[in-house]
């Protein structure tokens, strides 16, 4: 039976980079590609990083019960909603797969699967240096969002609480502090 290979950890942890890293040395891993209202980034495409959906879209799949978990942010720019769908793409029986988001939706797909169908990759760095990669990151947008990276980093603080680690059961954690580090531990753990 197959397994989803979670990877998650606060903003600026490195979590995109270390996705696509395994997504590249391990072709074997599919993905599963979540969905958001929020307006699309530079350098984002539709259907890889998120499917990019309006409203109704969200409101057609939630009447057509395909919705596995949503998640709604009042941002800086706007409510942004988030959402994991059972809309074809994942076949435990055949595959095993490789995703990355939140805690709440971590736990919600391992209620939804079953909790020894999902692995938790959780990604940590020191806040001083996630502070530094999100600004640097900001710095290169058209148009910066420096409010909206504050708000994001706050809310870190409180999704990725000890208690909230503790209550969906992560239990391994992997320092980025040296990228070729972390990955090794990384393929160590999930036997890739």
């Amino acid at each position: 039976m197959g397994k989803i290979y979670y990877v998650m950890g606060k903003s600026s942890s490195g979590k995109d980079t270390i996705y696509k890293r395994l997504l590249e040395r391990h072709p074997q891993l599919r993905t599963i590609v979540p969905y958001t209202t929020r307006p699309i980034r530079e350098g984002e495409k539709d259907g890889v990083e998120y499917f990019f959906v309006d409203a109704d879209r969200l409101k057609e799949m939630q009447e057509a019960e395909q919705v596995i978990e949503v998640r709604s942010y009042d941002t800086k720019c706007g409510v942004w909603t988030y959402f994991t769908a059972d809309d074809g793409q994942i076949d435990l029986s055949r595959n095993d797969y490789l995703m990355i988001g939140t805690l709440v939706s971590y736990r919600a797909l391992r209620e939804y699967f079953g909790e020894d169908k999902i692995i938790s990759i959780y990604i940590e760095v020191e806040d001083g240096m996630r502070l530094l990669r999100a600004l640097e990151r900001e710095r290169r947008q058209a148009e910066p969002k420096y409010a909206e990276l504050c708000r994001r980093f706050l809310a870190d603080s409180e999704d990725f609480s000890e208690d909230n680690l503790k209550r969906a059961g992560i239990t391994r954690r992997f320092e980025n502090a040296d990228l070729d580090c972390c990955m090794e531990e990384i393929e160590k753990y999930i036997g890739v």
